[in-house]
């Protein structure tokens, strides 16, 4: 069995399938899609019923999930106007299409997808959440827990009950939104041995990575332009491990510099789907 993950497809449901295929999951691999399946690409509907007919599916929300949810039950902040500002229209114009029961059955789903999830493989950690972590806030909770995060010791001895925890304890709009406080700060997670739990996120699209990042091992964007998973973070004091993986390959800038990324963790192999003009 093997693990991949992916992150804000953005609508663009061709370039996933692409991706996917590539990318060639097997019927016991596990798949975690870190949100932002919805608006501004011309197909955010299609991208739901693809990523939920794969049976090793793991679905996270996304800040455009939650974007959604605000308008369409009127119980948060952002309104309909904000949410259009945002790429909501395609999105929208998709659910308009959806037939009453199957719509309200779509936005239930949605409204229950978690915030994170702890998985092990390749002999460590991954924290996946779709835009980051307080990693000050995360040490801290580790260090009350009784989890020795001083001196470089990362959080190496943390059980998967202790990261869940932690996560748990997150704002949720930190989970959802952060963006320069995570890129440009270690988490402090990874210890100097290189162990300990590296986090995997999107959100932030990767041509503009080099904005936020401290240390990122790329630049975000190839030398054609386009998105690319960008591993941050490495130094002496993660033993050269990157402590951050942002996986948001840009689909969101549509064709010329989008693409949809995939990751597998069992070795780091990566998958890329580019977006085509009108798709």
């Amino acid at each position: 069995m093997a693990i991949y993950v992916t992150s804000d497809a953005h609508g663009h449901v061709r370039a996933l399938d692409r991706a996917l295929e590539l990318a060639a999951l097997g019927v016991d691999d596990e798949l975690y899609v870190l949100g932002d399946m919805v608006d501004r690409g011309p197909d955010p509907i299609g991208v739901i019923n693809l990523v939920r007919s794969i049976p090793g599916a793991h679905v996270l929300m996304g800040n455009h999930e939650c974007m959604l949810l605000d308008v369409l039950t009127a119980t948060g902040e952002i309104d309909g106007f904000v949410w259009a500002m945002n790429g909501g229209s395609t999105t929208a114009e998709g659910l308009d299409h959806l037939a009453p029961d199957t719509c309200r059955e779509l936005v239930d789903w949605i409204g229950q997808l978690p915030l994170f999830e702890v998985v092990s493989c390749a002999g460590r950690f991954w924290i996946l959440v779709h835009a980051g972590i307080d990693a000050l806030e995360a040490r801290g909770f580790l260090a009350t827990a009784g989890v020795d995060v001083s001196d470089g010791a990362g959080a190496a001895k943390a059980t998967e009950d202790e990261l869940r925890a932690m996560m748990a304890h997150q704002d949720p709009e930190t989970l959802l939104w952060t963006r320069a406080e995570f890129w440009g700060t270690p988490t402090g997670l990874v210890g100097t041995d290189g162990q300990g739990p590296v986090v995997i996120a999107g959100h932030t699209p990767s041509i503009y990575i080099d904005y936020y990042a401290d240390r990122a091992e790329t630049s975000g964007a190839t030398e054609e332009g386009l998105g690319c998973i960008v591993r941050v973070g490495a130094s002496d004091e993660t033993g050269g491990v990157p402590d951050r993986i942002d996986i948001d390959c840009s689909a969101a800038a549509g064709a010329g510099r989008g693409r949809v990324g995939v990751m597998r963790l069992d070795d780091g192999e990566t998958f890329y789907a580019t977006i085509k003009s009108g798709e």
